[in-house]
C-alpha cells in the first residue's frame, strides 16, 4: 500500500517526510523501552544502584526530549499534507484526463471522473495521513521491541514472532472479508442513489399515481441494502473476534512463558517486568490494527479508482506532428470503426468527401452512423481501419491542439455555463471586440434572443444554460462557432424537437455559418429547409453510405433521402395545420 501511493502522488516527497518522522518515532518508542532493562536491573535489587541507573535515566531523558520535537514537527506535517496531497493529485487527474480521447467521456466516465477528482482523492489523501501513520507505527514498534526483546530473552523474542505470524495471517483473512463486503454494499449504496434520483426526479409522476413514498424498486433496494449491511457486518464480526483472540491468547502465552522463565530462574525479576512491558508494548500497537482494517480497504478501493483513470490510455500523439492544415476540406477514405466495448461496427468501409467551403448534409435512420462520422472527424475516437484526412492530414498525424482550434461543434444538447451569454461566447476567443460578438450574435440569430432578455448580454444563464429553451442554447451555440473563426464546423441535429420559429431562426443561423467560403460545414439534419441549403447529402444506413449527391439528384432518385425528405415534409404541414 505504501508502495502504491508513493507512486501515486506526483510529489511523494510530502509522504516521505511524514511517514520518515513517524518512522523515526515508532523506533525510537521501541528502543526506549528497551532502556527499562538496565534500569530496572539497577534499581529492582535489595540496595537500589541510583548511580548505575543514572546515565540510563540521562539516556531516556534525552530520547523522551528527541521524540517530543519529532511530534512537534511531525503534528504540523501531517496537518498539511491532507490539502496539499489532494491538491497534487487532483492536477495530475486533470492534467491526465486532458490527453484523453473527447470519446472517453461518456455520461458513465464523467461521473467516475466527478468522484474521483472529488471524493476518491479527498478521502484518499486524508487516509493516507490519518491512516499511514498509524499502519507505521503498528508495525515499526512492534518490530523494534522484538529486536530488543532478542537481547534481553530470545526465547520470549521467538514467541512474540510467531505470536506476529498468526495475527498477520488472520488479518489478512479479515482484510479479504472486508473488502468482499464493502464491495457488496458498495453495490448496494449505488443502487440506492439511482432509486433515489429517481424519486426525486419522477415526483410528479408518482404523486398523480398515489405513490409519494416511492416506488416498489426503491423500497427492494432499501431491503436490499439493509440485508447487504447486516449480512456484511455478520461476516466482519467473525474475523475480529479471531484476531482479537489471538491478540489476547498472545499475551496469555508470553506471561506463562516469562513466569516459567523466572521461576526457573532463567530470568531474573527485572528481565522479568521488562520483558512483560515489552511484551504489552508489542501486543497493544498490534490490536490496533484490526480496527484500520476498514479504513485500509476503503482507502485502498479509492487508490484503485483513481489509478483506473489514470491508467486509461491518453490520445496517441505523434512524435512530430502536423502544426498545420491547408484548407478546411474534410476526407473519409475506407473508414470502419467500432465504439470500445462494442460488438458490431458503427461504420463499415465509409468513404466521403467534403469539399473545401461546402455544407455537407448527414442523413439516416437513428443508429445509422451521422453522428460516428463526426465524432471521428473530431477524433474523439481513432479508426479501426481507414483515415480521416483534415486539410489533407490525417488527423492522427495533425496535433491535437490544431485539430481542435479547427474545429467547432454544436452538439445537439448544448452545454452552457452557468455565466452571462456575453461569457458563454467569450470561451470561444476571450479577446473578441464588441463588434465582433454583436456580428455572430446577429447571424446566429441570437440577437433576438438578447434583445427580450431582462439584462441582455449580461443575463446569465443557469446551470448548463437552464434559463434558456433549446432553441436559445442552440443559437448561443452556434455564436459560439462562428465567433471561434473555426474553418470546420460540425453540426448535430441543432434543429431536431424545436418549435418553427426557432427551428427557422436555426436554419437560417446554420445558412449564414456556411456563407463564409473558407468554411466546412457537416451538418446532421433531417429538416427539408436544412437539407435544401446543403451543397452534398451523405445518406448512411446501418453504418454505410446508401447514396450521395445533390439535394436535387437524392430527390429524383427517390431512395432514402426522398423518403425522409417526404416525411419530414408531411411532418411540417401536420404541425402548421395543428397549430392553426
Amino acid at each position: 500500500m505504501i508502495r502504491r501511493l508513493y507512486r501515486l502522488w506526483p510529489d511523494p516527497r510530502l509522504l516521505a517526510r511524514l511517514w520518515s518522522l513517524t518512522a523515526a518515532q515508532a523506533v525510537l518508542q521501541g528502543l526506549l523501552l528497551g532502556l527499562l532493562v538496565p534500569i530496572l536491573h539497577a534499581v529492582v535489587r535489595p540496595e537500589p544502584d541510583i548511580a548505575e541507573a543514572t546515565p540510563w535515566l540521562v539516556l531516556g531523558t534525552i530520547g523522551a526530549a528527541v521524540y517530543g520535537s519529532l511530534s512537534v514537527i511531525a503534528d504540523p506535517v501531517g496537518y498539511a499534507a491532507g490539502g496539499r496531497l489532494a491538491a497534487q493529485l487532483r492536477k495530475r487527474l486533470m492534467r491526465h484526463v486532458s490527453t484523453l480521447p473527447l470519446g472517453w467521456f461518456t455520461a458513465n466516465n464523467k461521473a467516475r471522473l466527478a468522484r474521483g477528482v472529488t471524493a476518491d482523492v479527498g478521502d484518499a489523501a486524508h487516509l493516507a495521513v490519518v491512516i499511514g501513520n498509524p499502519i507505521i507505527t503498528s508495525t515499526l514498534l512492534p518490530a523494534t521491541v522484538v529486536a530488543v526483546t532478542f537481547a534481553v530473552e530470545w526465547r520470549v523474542a521467538l514467541l512474540l514472532c510467531a505470536i506476529a505470524l498468526a495475527a498477520s495471517w488472520t488479518l489478512r483473512r479479515a482484510a479479504r472479508v472486508t473488502a468482499e463486503a464493502e464491495i457488496e454494499l458498495e453495490r448496494a449504496s449505488a443502487d440506492i442513489a439511482g432509486r433515489a434520483i429517481e424519486l426525486g426526479q419522477a415526483q410528479p409522476v408518482l404523486r398523480a399515481a398515489g405513490h409519494a413514498d416511492g416506488t416498489p424498486r426503491m423500497r427492494a433496494a432499501l431491503d436490499e441494502h439493509r440485508a447487504t449491511y447486516r449480512k456484511g457486518m455478520a461476516r466482519a464480526r467473525r474475523p475480529f473476534f479471531v484476531y482479537t483472540g489471538v491478540i489476547a491468547g498472545g499475551f496469555v502465552a508470553v506471561l506463562a512463558l516469562v513466569a516459567g522463565l523466572l521461576l526457573g530462574e532463567h530470568v531474573e525479576v527485572a528481565e522479568a517486568i521488562a520483558l512483560l512491558v515489552l511484551a504489552a508494548r508489542f501486543l497493544q500497537p498490534l490490536g490496533n490494527l484490526i480496527d484500520l482494517v476498514g479504513a485500509l480497504r476503503a482507502m485502498t478501493n479509492k487508490i484503485t479508482r483513481i489509478e483506473e483513470i489514470l491508467a486509461t490510455p491518453a490520445l496517441p500523439v505523434p512524435t512530430e506532428p502536423v502544426s498545420g492544415i491547408g484548407g478546411p476540406d474534410i476526407e473519409l477514405s475506407g473508414v470502419t470503426f467500432t465504439y470500445p466495448g462494442g460488438e458490431a461496427p458503427a461504420l463499415r468501409d465509409v468513404s466521403v468527401r467534403c469539399r473545401a467551403g461546402t455544407t455537407t448534409a448527414l442523413v439516416g435512420p437513428s443508429g445509422s452512423g451521422k453522428t460516428t462520422v463526426t465524432r471521428l472527424i473530431a477524433r474523439f475516437f481513432d479508426v479501426d481501419a481507414g483515415t480521416v484526412r483534415v486539410g489533407g492530414v490525417d488527423v492522427r498525424e495533425l496535433d491535437p491542439e490544431v485539430l481542435l482550434d479547427e474545429i467547432a461543434i454544436v452538439f445537439q444538447d448544448v452545454y452552457l455555463f452557468d455565466d452571462t451569454i456575453e461569457n458563454n461566447l467569450r470561451l470561444a476567443r476571450p479577446d473578441a471586440t464588441w463588434d465582433e460578438l454583436h456580428d455572430v450574435a446577429r447571424a446566429a440569430r441570437l440577437d433576438e434572443v438578447i434583445e427580450r432578455l431582462p439584462a441582455g448580454w449580461d443575463t446569465r444563464v443557469g446551470e448548463g444554460g437552464a434559463q434558456l429553451s433549446g432553441g436559445e442554447r442552440q443559437r448561443v451555440a452556434i455564436a459560439r462557432a462562428m465567433l471561434k473563426r473555426a474553418r470546420v464546423v460540425l453540426v448535430d441535429e441543432a434543429a431536431s424537437a424545436l418549435d418553427p420559429e426557432n427551428e427557422a431562426a436555426i436554419t437560417r443561423a446554420i445558412a449564414n455559418l456556411g456563407a463564409d467560403p473558407d468554411r466546412t460545414i457537416i451538418v446532421i439534419a433531417h429538416r427539408p429547409a436544412t437539407l435544401a441549403a446543403a451543397d452534398h447529402v451523405v445518406s448512411l444506413d446501418a453504418g454505410r453510405v446508401a447514396e450521395s449527391g445533390t439535394p436535387a439528384e437524392l430527390l429524383r432518385g427517390g431512395g432514402t433521402f426522398a423518403r425522409i425528405s417526404r416525411q419530414s415534409e408531411r411532418s411540417r404541414h401536420w404541425r402548421i395545420a395543428n397549430r392553426g
